[in-house]
């Protein structure tokens, strides 16, 4: 094994890529660059040093994906956190902006979505939103409108029955306790 560029699983803010930078390089390894969901090393590793680096990565959180399938499940969790994180609301529906960032009909993602999280790229999506408007409940710097607006719902309403459908809370309730009811993005 002669690789230097690898996939990384569970990656799912900078902070992440961060943290693991830094505990690489505690480790001896000459990162290139490292971005959400994939690490590129300096020079490539060999066997021996490959075995190291998986260690790295596990104890920190993360794991390589070493397959196609999974390669691409994880591309599409990417792309989602991304656009939810976004202050910019899509363009077009998901299935066209996956299809068109992947380069795969959109069926074909879903049917390995579904297969390999147990749960539908869309339900994976409002989950990915949910979360979000937790944070942003939390952080206390925006109304509920103002949240239901980032996250490109139709209306106030549409937000406040999503949330309380998959939390069983009302946003306005859920801002009231203020307890840590976020689900970490990686356990989703």
């Amino acid at each position: 094994m002669q690789n230097k560029h690898f996939h990384i699983k569970n990656m799912v803010c900078s902070h992440c890529a961060e943290v693991l930078e830094e505990k690489l390089k505690t480790a001896g390894f000459e990162v290139q660059k490292i971005e959400l969901g994939e690490l590129y090393l300096a020079q490539p590793i060999d066997e021996n040093r490959y075995g190291e680096l998986i260690s790295v990565i596990r104890d920190n959180g993360f794991d390589i994906i070493d397959d196609d399938n999974s390669r691409m499940v994880e591309q599409i969790k990417q792309l989602i956190i991304q656009q939810v994180r976004s202050t910019q609301p899509l363009e077009e529906n998901l299935s066209d902006y996956l299809s068109g960032e992947i380069h795969k009909d959109y069926q074909q993602l879903s049917r390995l979505f579904s297969a390999v999280e147990g749960k539908s790229i869309e339900r994976y999506f409002i989950q990915q939103k949910i979360e979000r408007a937790k944070e942003l409940i939390v952080y206390d710097e925006k109304t509920l409108s103002e949240i239901a607006l980032e996250l490109d719902y139709s209306s106030q309403q549409h937000f406040s029955r999503q949330f309380k459908k998959e939390t069983g809370l009302a946003p306005s309730h859920f801002k009231d306790i203020k307890e840590n009811k976020r689900t970490s993005i990686d356990q989703l």
